[in-house]
């Protein structure tokens, strides 16, 4: 696959870059994360070496990692490929975040009203750096082939419900986001020049919601809506994903944006409330 920029490539995160120069910043928790976060997708099983790469650290400091990971109960190896895993343990981080937050509270009645009125897959997402992190997903009832987990990240520049937040940006800031972001052809309909990701998200910006022909996945289109705090800034999306062979992008636009709307607007009511409370 072709890999532009705005920026530099987005990568794993490293462990001794964080901190520099602040005396309280503790690299043992630094690392620690390092190698949690070096699991998922394709990374499923990593040998010490592996780990070590993936983590920007040494063997000897892996393996005294990934030991008190195994002790603690968030690693644990797996005897048949001589590789460490990661445990339902890891999961208890992401429960706690998800179990507590206070707009999937506030949107869940919206989004299963949406994904029951439009019969396709409905989702929340909301910003992580020049990402859009999944954090309630509703799917379709009818067979769809893209799985979306909760918790998967996809960038801004080519999803419909990244393009949907950054519209509520002020343009300096979208710049900004695109300028960080790691521009990747996902697909041969994925946008990658500049002018016009920033045209689409003018777009956006002029109709209430942006969208996406698959850009991220073939077969895949999809719209998405910003969701607004109390002071009028955006803090996630909402997105109808469906197939091509069920509709066109124009179909999708031309008959689920104004439901798309109201749910995003229902969704946006108290928010910011809400996440002070």
């Amino acid at each position: 696959m072709v890999l532009y920029c705005f920026g530099m490539k987005r990568t794993l995160r490293k462990s001794g870059t964080a901190g520099t120069g602040d005396p309280l910043f503790n690299q043992s928790v630094e690392k620690a994360f390092a190698i949690l976060e070096a699991f998922g997708g394709e990374r499923r099983a990593l040998n010490l070496g592996e780990v070590a790469a993936a983590a920007g650290m040494t063997k000897s400091s892996a393996q005294r990692c990934t030991h008190t990971l195994e002790r603690l109960g968030y690693l644990r190896r797996d005897v048949r490929v001589k590789r460490w895993v990661l445990t339902p343990r890891a999961l208890s981080m992401a429960h706690a975040y998800l179990a507590s937050h206070p707009l999937i509270e506030q949107a869940t009645t919206h989004l299963i009203d949406l994904n029951q009125a439009s019969g396709e897959s409905v989702s929340l997402s909301e910003p992580d750096e020049t990402d859009m992190v999944f954090i309630a997903r509703f799917p379709s009832h009818r067979r769809f082939f893209i799985h979306m987990p909760i918790g998967r990240r996809l960038p801004m520049f080519c999803t419909a419900s990244g393009r949907a937040y950054l519209s509520a940006l002020p343009t300096a800031e979208v710049q900004k986001i695109l300028r960080r972001s790691s521009i990747r052809q996902f697909t041969a309909q994925t946008l990658t020049e500049p002018g016009e990701i920033l045209e689409r998200i003018k777009s956006a910006r002029e109709v209430g919601y942006a969208w996406s022909d698959q850009e991220c996945y073939r077969g895949d289109v999809t719209i998405a809506a910003p969701v607004f705090g109390d002071d009028g800034l955006p803090v996630a999306a909402v997105n109808i994903s469906a197939p091509t062979s069920r509709w066109s992008l124009e179909e999708l636009r031309a008959k689920l944006s104004s439901v798309l709307l109201e749910t995003a607007r229902a969704a946006s009511s108290g928010t910011a409330s809400r996440m002070s409370a």
